[in-house]
């Protein structure tokens, strides 16, 4: 198990009621289908992950433009970083796939996590 700074739990709680349109796009169409746990704003060290699939030991991150600065770019590699480090594999997508190409997104994420269409719930 993962430690995590337990001062992020009320951040982590306000994260969950007020998901982007896209997390929730992929949340309810997609995530809440998959046969394994899938767990949203997941606290691990000092951070909150958008959602975290343990038993494939992935973090799936939804970028705004708010990534796009050189500042958040730079955090951005460093947290990756941590969470590699940690064996976790760490796959970000635009905000702008899952509004234009939400299907071809949710096929890309069914191949990377290795399981068939036909597995979804």
């Amino acid at each position: 198990m993962i430690p995590y700074n337990s001062n992020t739990k009320k951040n982590a709680q306000e994260l969950r009621k007020s998901m982007t349109p896209e997390e929730k796009n992929l949340w309810y169409n997609f995530l809440k289908k998959l046969p394994f746990t899938v767990k949203r704003q997941h606290r691990m060290e000092n951070y909150i992950v958008d959602f975290y699939i343990a038993e494939r030991k992935v973090v799936i991150e939804l970028d705004g433009r708010q990534h796009l600065t050189e500042e958040n770019k730079k955090a951005d590699e460093i947290r990756d970083k941590k969470l590699t480090d940690w064996g976790i594999s760490v796959v970000r997508i635009p905000n702008k796939s899952i509004n234009k190409d939400f299907n071809k997104v949710c096929n890309w994420l069914l191949q990377e996590l290795g399981i068939e269409s036909s597995e979804l719930k």
